[in-house]
């Protein structure tokens, strides 16, 4: 079981780094006011829910505890983050704020996830 979910954690990271990683090649666009959701935020975004839910679930089977409220809110700041990401994903520009705003709340889940123990 630590195997699987080893790899798991693994796809999780991948998609945090799918996920930042467009954000950070559109900072410079972002303060030029040109900044916009591309498809590789969108599906960073979408692993990371499902790989983050397949991981509670992982260590609920394996009898490991799991902190409900820590998920509760790692989970409610990516429903908002997934939903900007996808409502936005078509448009040619996205406002500096809101961009920012995604950026933010992706290294606030981060620092959740490290941070709270």
């Amino acid at each position: 079981m630590d195997v699987l979910i080893n790899v798991f954690v693994g796809l999780h990271i991948i998609g945090i780094a799918a996920l930042l990683g467009g954000f950070f090649t559109q900072m410079k666009a972002m303060g030029e006011g040109t900044a916009a959701f591309g498809k590789g935020m969108l599906h960073g975004a979408l692993t990371m829910l499902v790989t983050g839910v397949a991981l509670v679930g992982l260590n609920q089977a394996d009898d490991q505890s799991v902190n409900n409220v820590k998920i509760g809110i790692k989970l409610a700041l990516l429903v908002v983050i997934l939903g900007l990401v996808y409502v936005k994903r078509d448009e040619e520009k996205v406002s500096p704020p809101l961009f920012g705003a995604v950026g933010l709340l992706t290294v606030a889940n981060i620092f959740i996830a490290v941070l709270w123990t």
